[in-house]
């Protein structure tokens, strides 16, 4: 989990802003989506097993700026995160930053292959 050390906040907010209401309650960062996303792909998690790795995993507590005893977010969240950022043709906000970190070894290790594909083709199982 060197990605975080090497590039520091990967994905800001900002850049999803309009995909995102500015009404309501607190919501889950974006850029920390972004970032949850990646990691899901890179280690071919279904949406639960990524919302299950950011609550109990230290490593990707430590690559998203988590306190220890952050609770997470319920899995349903990272489908309506791909659904907003594909319906405003957000989704290479995504890719585009993180393929520079694929290909330098940071965030998956040396042999961590191609960048990742679109959002489209989403990561094993989305359940």
């Amino acid at each position: 989990m060197r990605i975080r050390d090497e590039f520091g906040a990967v994905f800001e907010s900002e850049r999803f802003v309009a995909a995102f209401a500015h009404r309501g309650g607190p919501s889950v960062s974006p850029g920390m989506l972004a970032l949850v996303t990646v990691l899901q792909y890179a280690e071919r998690l279904t949406d639960r097993q990524a919302a299950d790795a950011v609550r109990g995993r230290i490593d990707w507590k430590y690559a998203l700026g988590l306190q220890l005893a952050d609770a997470g977010f319920d899995f349903s969240v990272l489908s309506e995160f791909r659904d907003r950022l594909i319906a405003h043709g957000l989704e290479q906000q995504i890719w585009t930053p993180s393929s520079r970190s694929a290909t330098s070894g940071v965030c998956c290790g040396p042999a961590a292959g191609p960048a990742p594909t679109p959002l489209t083709s989403s990561p094993a199982s989305v359940t």
